[in-house]
């Protein structure tokens, strides 16, 4: 059972409900209930299709924010195989909000890392709710430099509702943290594969986002501000953050449109919140096959190629 169930997904819920008691009764009472079960079972599979087939961008980031949504840990430890971490930034300190460390993939050596949220108030406070802070970007390129170094193909998700804004980030060079960022991966002359698996909010995403192929879940966002930053600087009424989602076309499809991502990732039906498991395994089958490809390219290449895709996005005129 989810611990929390958002308003269009009531409906849903209330008939598997109902679908778990009509059976747990006709095993109690030994009453045949088969054909009544089975046409229940037809009629939750078609709002369960109709459900998510309709969802606007709201609801969209809803989900990407649903708190039983696999985070970035929960798909290391489905995907990867001795996971070791690796702490510290080497000049400030420990940023928990990031997580990541040396891996292996089905037997290959791999950098994996990504941000961090925690479940409970204790871990969010733990975690920063998954916000970065400058020391964080900068133990992030520790790590994608070290893969590089032994030439191991660097894996990161991203699931961030922004980079730390508080003033002591800004003290210690967020801003350059982030752009050095940028810089320096677009020069790594190893695979980088970036995936979206929930929140793609601003620069906090963005400076762990260059890669070589960025994949995104169905139902995740990424854009350069929130929708409810978007509708307090637009409208000055947080609440107007639905039309500021709908305006802002942060969600996959829209994003493959733009040329912004290479490809979306299908969830589990009715969510990856709603079986971990299987969204693990549709990740981990996607990576395995990117990397198959990106494999072929040498480190020059890469980089060139690299540098080629993110000069492509967007326009502009003189």
């Amino acid at each position: 059972m989810m611990n929390r169930i958002l308003d269009f997904e009531k409906p849903i819920v209330e008939l598997e409900k109902k679908i778990s008691e009509m059976k747990a009764y006709a095993v109690a009472e030994n009453v045949e209930l088969t054909e009544d079960i089975k046409r229940l079972e037809t009629k939750l599979d078609k709002l369960i299709e109709d459900t998510y087939a309709k969802l606007t961008r709201w609801e969209r980031v809803l989900l990407s924010r649903h708190p039983d949504r696999p985070y970035t840990l929960d798909y290391f430890d489905r995907i990867f195989t001795d996971y070791v971490e690796l702490h510290g930034d080497r000049l400030f300190s420990d940023d928990l909000a990031m997580v990541g460390g040396i891996a292996k993939l089905d037997g290959r050596p791999v950098m994996v890392l990504g941000q961090q949220k925690g479940r409970t108030t204790k871990e969010n406070l733990r975690r920063n709710f998954g916000m970065m802070n400058p020391e964080g970007y900068r133990r992030a390129m520790r790590l994608m430099k070290l893969a590089a170094k032994f030439n191991r193909p660097i894996i990161i998700l991203i699931d961030t509702p922004g980079a730390y804004p508080g003033i002591g980030a800004e003290e210690r060079g967020q801003g350059e943290a982030i752009a050095r960022n940028l810089y320096d991966m677009t020069l790594l002359p190893v695979p980088i594969l970036v995936i979206v698996i929930g929140e793609g909010a601003s620069g906090g995403a963005l400076g762990v986002g260059m890669g070589d192929r960025v994949l995104m879940m169905e139902n995740a966002w990424y854009s350069v501000i929130s929708p409810e930053g978007c509708a307090a600087i637009l409208w000055r009424d947080a609440t107007k953050a639905p039309l500021a989602a709908e305006e802002l076309k942060l969600t996959a499809p829209d994003l493959l449109e733009l040329g912004v991502i290479d490809e979306i990732i299908k969830e589990p039906r009715g969510g990856a919140h709603r079986n971990h498991d299987e969204a693990a395994r549709i990740v981990k089958e996607r990576i395995h096959f990117h990397l198959s490809q990106l494999r072929s390219f040498d480190g020059e290449s890469l980089i060139d190629r690299r540098i080629k895709k993110y000069g492509k996005i967007g326009f502009f005129t003189e």
